[in-house]
């Protein structure tokens, strides 16, 4: 799946003065706050860290001055990080079927809508005993359910209060179609 990368990040770590005794606590749980949510400065949702060198590093914090004198801990650190971006390929589950829309979880935290406008047109919605699908009407196999693992590209990415909250995507492949990179098929 695209949009995820590792990242090396030289970042700074502020800790509260009461955290003087227990900095490798503070530390991870700062690092833990920012895990799934959104953060401009790395552009992505960060999914995983590991610190590297960290005991090094600790032992030079520098004191802020100010009303709450906080200090200041360098760190070096490697992120996972989730950042699609428009026309990705992105996989994710089927959690909800429509007649006009299917949505998607992808790597279990960030939501996506495949609009009907943007559903290919051989997929057609059907009840099939009191469950809905998407059917292609060219390979009798090929349906698509809750439950199913669906491949889509990226069409336009919404952020808001440091998340993902959805994707407006476009173009359900699957592994016989001619016009889907190699790679992809199985």
């Amino acid at each position: 799946m695209e949009g995820l990368k590792v990242c090396r990040a030289d970042m700074t770590v502020y800790i509260h003065p009461s955290m003087s005794n227990r900095v490798s606590k503070a530390i991870y749980r700062e690092l833990s706050s920012l895990l799934f949510k959104y953060d401009e400065v790395f552009d992505g949702v960060i999914l995983a860290y590991a610190l590297i060198d960290q005991d090094k590093k600790a032992k030079k914090a520098k004191v802020l001055s100010g009303l709450h004198p906080y200090f200041g801990v360098k760190l070096d650190a490697k992120l996972l990080l989730f950042s699609p971006k428009s026309r990705m390929l992105l996989e994710g589950k089927v959690v909800k079927l429509r007649k006009e829309s299917i949505h998607v979880i992808v790597l279990g935290f960030s939501s996506a809508a495949i609009l009907e406008e943007d559903i290919r047109e051989e997929f057609r919605h059907k009840t099939k005993h009191g469950e809905e699908i998407f059917a292609n009407t060219s390979h009798r196999k090929h349906v698509i359910k809750v439950g199913s693992m669906i491949r889509f590209s990226v069409k336009r990415l919404i952020t808001g209060d440091h998340s993902f909250h959805f994707f407006e995507c476009f173009g359900v492949r699957h592994d016989n179609d001619k016009d889907y990179p190699s790679r992809f098929r199985s």
